[in-house]
């Protein structure tokens, strides 16, 4: 599995990093929308934890772009919004965005990784 954490605060991508790690999870990082369309493009990733609110470009914004190039392209990443916003609009506009699921910081490692696992057996 191979898994693109774009997240714009360094102490969380530096954390979410080591976690993958630990866990044998293939992993890049990212700080911004832009560079995780740029990374998308470029290599195939299985699953993307997107932050929602970063600089250059935000994690809704970026996923609507990877799904609109997936519907020209084909095939569909995994995209997990992550986001310090809890409430249930916050989780509906990730959803609404294209984003596959959800989670809200601080970050609970072991529902985080049940949640990828979940998306990966399914995908």
């Amino acid at each position: 599995m191979k898994i693109l954490v774009a997240e714009d605060d360094p102490t969380m991508r530096h954390l979410m990093g080591k976690i993958m790690v630990r866990e044998d999870i293939s992993c890049s990082v990212v700080g911004d929308g832009v560079s995780a369309l740029d990374a998308w493009e470029k290599e195939r990733h299985d699953c993307i934890l997107m932050d929602v609110q970063m600089p250059r470009m935000d994690g809704l914004s970026a996923t609507q772009l990877i799904r609109q190039k997936e519907r020209e392209l084909g095939g569909h990443t995994i995209i997990i919004a992550v986001t310090a916003f809890a409430t249930d609009a916050d989780r509906q506009q990730c959803l609404d965005s294209g984003m596959d699921d959800y989670i809200s910081k601080p970050i609970d490692v072991n529902v985080l990784l049940a949640m990828i696992r979940k998306h990966s057996v399914h995908h």
